[in-house]
């Protein structure tokens, strides 16, 4: 029996490659490393048009080579990176390092956890370095009109 919000679920992830033009083969031209697993959509206004945000899933597999995933970009609505290890028995435990540079500034992100980006910043690129255990990656961003969009690679004035 469907209920009456069953249109509020989605069931199936879809492929988010084509959304995400700062990322993967898209901003790269390079093939997607194989440690990088497929970008699926948990929520976004496609699936669910009352969803006023757009949110990603990907794993990131072990591996002792780095590599360049998401270029330098911003846009005009605040987002949220999710780095989570794949450890249950000790979460905080990232299982690798990221690399996020936030308005020109490295950071190293080698815990589970969090970045808020508020719109207008800008930010990336997003590289990965050594992964010795599977990362979770989430990226939500949050648009408050459904509707997503970036200065991909746009030099700041």
């Amino acid at each position: 029996m469907t209920g009456k919000y069953e249109h509020l679920i989605v069931r199936h992830m879809g492929d988010t490659s084509d959304d995400l033009v700062n990322e993967g083969a898209v901003a790269t031209g390079e093939p997607r490393p194989d440690h990088i697993g497929d970008a699926f959509a948990l929520m976004r206004a496609e699936d669910v048009p009352e969803a006023k945000l757009h949110m990603t899933y990907s794993w990131i597999l072990p591996t002792e080579e780095g590599s360049h995933w998401v270029n330098e970009h911003e846009h005009d609505y605040d987002e949220v990176l999710v780095f989570l290890g794949s450890d249950p028995e000790n979460p905080h435990e990232l299982g690798g390092e990221a690399y996020l540079w936030i308005e020109g500034e490295k950071y190293t992100i080698d815990t589970s956890g969090a970045v808020y980006i508020p719109a207008g910043t800008r930010h990336c690129p997003l590289d990965w370095g050594t992964i010795t255990k599977p990362i979770r990656f989430n990226a939500i961003s949050l648009s408050g009109d459904g509707n997503y969009a970036s200065d991909e690679n746009v030099p700041k004035p």
